[in-house]
């Protein structure tokens, strides 16, 4: 990681917590563990859908 000499102090610590979220790991996309996590949440949504914010 080369610091840019024009990068102020708040665009360095914006790119480095950008950074520090883009290497956190992510929760598995699709298949079975995404079907769970949508039966987890229950459908109530499609009842009232003015509920839900």
């Amino acid at each position: 990681m080369s610091d840019d000499p024009d990068e102020t102090p708040l665009q360095r610590v914006l790119r480095l917590k950008q950074a520090a979220l883009a290497a956190r790991p992510r929760p598995p996309r699709g298949g079975r563990f995404q079907r769970e996590q949508a039966a987890a949440k229950g459908g109530s949504g499609k009842r009232a859908p003015w509920v839900s914010r």
